[in-house]
């Protein structure tokens, strides 16, 4: 298993590599015009020689960088399986091998980063994301929404709200995929349970709860239970009520509060003899 260090540390100087290696391809083709201009004997057809031998390193890098920007596709789909042995070794041969494409990296690192949030270890997860938030993304800015995601969940998981925070304002003017819409919202809905917000959390109530309702069942409960417990605190009962059985019929009780003792209060343990 790649470790979060050993992966930052390889990412860094790999997209040093890649960087020379590109300057070095064009420096050659860059040589090869100019001395098949040169008016010298046989200066064409060196100028032919380096130019094809340029082209020829250049297609064969781009080749396995292609081949890797496959690998590294593949490995969203084994962490959404739970296949998360094969996905560790998918990656870890994107990360451990060159690459000319800057672009097969950057996303090696985020899918690294999905794989130790999915995996629970959120101190790495939180590392990974913030050194490919600190990188120059260019077309890949892409990628920054939901590695902010990931950073803020992940922060959120190890305590820190003042990063958590950090990370939630920054997408708060960005304008979201439906997908990124919901799990922004229970990340938020998660934090401000956390720092006993729960006016501002039933805050367009009802927008809240149609999003809700359209999340993945265990996102849905979970946030629908906060929105619950929100209710309460705020004494809006019949708000209260009906989320918390909302949240019943989605996701065992027991469960959410194990995963969110905050939530106990809704589902208080029976007193014993």
């Amino acid at each position: 298993m790649i470790s979060a260090e050993h992966a930052i540390t390889r990412f860094r100087r790999d997209m040093a590599m890649g960087m020379a290696a590109r300057a070095l391809l064009l420096a050659g083709a860059v040589a090869g015009v100019f001395v098949s201009g040169m008016r010298v004997s046989n200066a064409n057809t060196i100028g032919t020689i380096i130019l094809t031998v340029v082209m020829v390193v250049w297609f064969l890098l781009s080749h396995r960088s292609a081949r890797r920007s496959r690998q590294v596709a593949d490995s969203t789909s084994l962490i959404a399986a739970g296949r998360f042995d094969e996905a560790e070794k998918e990656i870890e041969q994107v990360l451990t091998g060159f690459s000319l494409l800057k672009a097969v990296k950057l996303i090696g690192l985020h899918h690294l980063a999905m794989l130790r949030h999915a995996e629970k270890r959120y101190k790495d997860a939180a590392e990974l994301c913030k050194t490919l938030l600190n990188q120059r993304l260019g077309a890949m800015a892409n990628i920054a929404r939901p590695t902010k995601l990931i950073m803020a969940d992940a922060l959120l998981e190890t305590g820190d709200l003042q990063g958590a925070y950090a990370a939630l304002s920054g997408l708060y003017a960005e304008r979201l995929s439906l997908g990124e819409a919901m799990r922004l919202q229970v990340i938020q809905l998660d934090y401000m349970s956390r720092i006993n917000a729960w006016e501002p959390m039933l805050a367009s109530l009802a927008t809240k709860v149609q999003l809700a309702e359209i999340m993945p069942a265990h996102a849905s409960a979970r946030a629908q239970a906060l929105l619950a417990l929100a209710a309460r605190k705020a004494g809006r009962s019949d708000w209260e009520a009906w989320l918390r059985a909302r949240a019943e019929l989605l996701a065992e009780s027991a469960q959410l509060c194990a995963e969110r003792p905050v939530l106990a209060e809704l589902w208080p343990l029976p007193e014993t003899a």
